[in-house]
């Protein structure tokens, strides 16, 4: 493992997460399967044995020391923990494989794939901080003053310039927060039309200015440049202006001797310097949630989310070249759509609209009250537009659509239909209608639809008995074109 470690060519926290995965993995062995030690001497049953026990490995198993979560020990380990055991040793084997430190006695993409059960919970699953807790955090992070700042015997730790700079980089960079830390002295540079403009500059022009932020080189690509925030810009500004000369140090990827922006007594500020708990303190919240602590990278996800559901959306792909993605699936781990956007769109669909329809129906209470509705009289009368129903199972006959005028019919001309809008005792209401295939297709689309709705009713019997051939002949609807009807 030590001879691996020496020889790969992965990032310096990326050999040392595998690192810690191999230790786990080479105390599972000399536990369980001494005989196996030697990484020579594994099999595809060896592997088959190391991925049961991953499936089945609790928090403090195989660790050296555990006082760093003495409150989860016992816990089941979460998938993406068991992934990354199964990725290294996958990693591992077939790298000396490839080196030929050892014979190839199996494949390690099969013999040490991940299991169907593991990766199925696996995904993006964005911890994106709740808008009302982002919004305090940026009103804080906007409204900061010297008082704030953490204190030392001597005064303020850093100036208020800096850590204002470094506060609003987190709240509108969307950046992890090792790119935060290695960010360069003049990475902030103002266009106008693709013109440079300074960032001090006075004229009108420079107000409408682009503020455009440099990245370096990161975990999944080169260096880019993205648009931001002018305040971003302007507090950046305000740090350089009182920043001091500093000495230049190597950047840890690209080797160059560069100037880092933010940087104080000759020294870089460290990827692990946090301004969060001064931010939740100002704002009066708590440093966590349900979905647990506010961190740096969480930033880096609402920002994403806010971007993607905004009214004017960003799309995934610009999203993509926003965060510096390499792949639009990493994209989709940060950016998660809000429920307020599926909602908005279900509306939109008109789904219950589509299937049902509503139509006026008028209750007359008079034959209700007095007991005639229940002897048979006619109490319902549903609105038909050129007259009514009185079909008690209106929402069930086949004819509603296209009324065949049978002896449930009352035309509105007639001298019955102008005696019932007569009444003072009706009760207007609404009933909901659901529609068949060929009903809904009769309202869309009109007098087509309509026609092959009638020709399909024409031997369909009516509720009072008749069919509508027998009642009157089949009328092609037409379209009047001197009227309009």
């Amino acid at each position: 493992m030590e001879r691996w470690n020496s020889t790969t060519t992965m990032t310096h926290r990326s050999r040392l997460h595998n690192r810690a995965a191999l230790l786990k993995a080479g105390r599972w062995i000399a536990v369980e399967q001494p005989e196996a030690a030697d990484p020579a001497a594994w099999t595809r049953q060896t592997c088959a044995a190391w991925i049961a026990a991953v499936d089945r490995m609790k928090i403090g198993d195989y660790v050296v020391r555990t006082s760093s979560f003495q409150e989860r020990i016992g816990q089941p380990l979460q998938a993406s923990s068991k992934a990354g055991l199964v990725r290294a040793a996958r990693v591992f084997f077939r790298d000396i494989q490839d080196w030929e430190w050892l014979p190839r006695r199996f494949d390690p993409s099969r013999a040490l794939a991940l299991p169907r059960s593991i990766n199925a919970l696996l995904g993006p699953r964005p911890r994106v901080i709740d808008d009302g807790l982002w919004a305090k955090l940026l009103w804080s992070g906007l409204n900061l003053e010297a008082s704030a700042i953490p204190r030392g015997k001597a005064g303020p730790i850093y100036p208020l310039e800096l850590v204002r700079a470094i506060t609003l980089t987190w709240l509108y960079a969307g950046q992890r927060s090792n790119e935060i830390a290695r960010l360069r002295l003049g990475c902030i540079r103002w266009q106008h039309d693709g013109t440079p403009v300074a960032g001090d500059s006075t004229q009108v022009l420079a107000r409408a200015a682009v503020c455009l932020l440099d990245v370096p080189a990161h975990k999944t690509g080169t260096a880019f440049t993205k648009p931001v925030d002018p305040l971003l810009g302007q507090a950046i500004n305000a740090w350089e202006a009182v920043r001091p000369n500093q000495p230049k140090r190597a950047h840890k990827r690209t080797g160059e001797q560069v100037d880092f922006l933010f940087s104080l007594r000759a020294r870089a500020i460290s990827s692990g310097y946090t301004i969060i708990p001064m931010l939740c303190r100002k704002a009066g919240v708590p440093a966590s949630d349900v979905r647990g602590s506010i961190t740096s990278h969480r930033a880096r996800s609402t920002i994403a989310s806010q971007l993607y559901n905004a009214k004017e959306p960003m799309t995934l792909f610009e999203l993509q070249a926003w965060l510096g993605h390499r792949s639009p699936e990493s994209t989709q781990h940060y950016a998660k759509i809000s429920p307020n956007t599926p909602t908005k769109a279900y509306k939109d669909a008109g789904y219950f609209a589509r299937n049902v329809r509503t139509i006026e129906v008028l209750i007359d209470r008079e034959a209700v009250a007095s007991g005639a509705a229940a002897a048979g009289e006619p109490w319902q009368h549903y609105d038909l537009g050129h007259g009514y129903c009185t079909y008690t199972f209106f929402e069930q006959c086949p004819h509603r659509m296209a009324c065949a005028r049978c002896d449930f019919y009352t035309p509105k001309d007639s001298s019955k239909g102008q005696l019932l809008e007569a009444k003072d005792n009706l009760q207007r209401m609404l009933a909901t209608v659901p529609l068949t295939d060929e009903e809904r297709a009769a309202v869309d689309d009109g007098r087509t639809a309509l026609n092959q709705l009638l020709e399909r009713l024409a031997d369909v019997p009516t509720p009072s008995g008749p069919t509508p051939r027998q009642l009157l002949p089949i009328v092609e609807v037409r379209r009047d074109a001197d009227h309009g009807r």
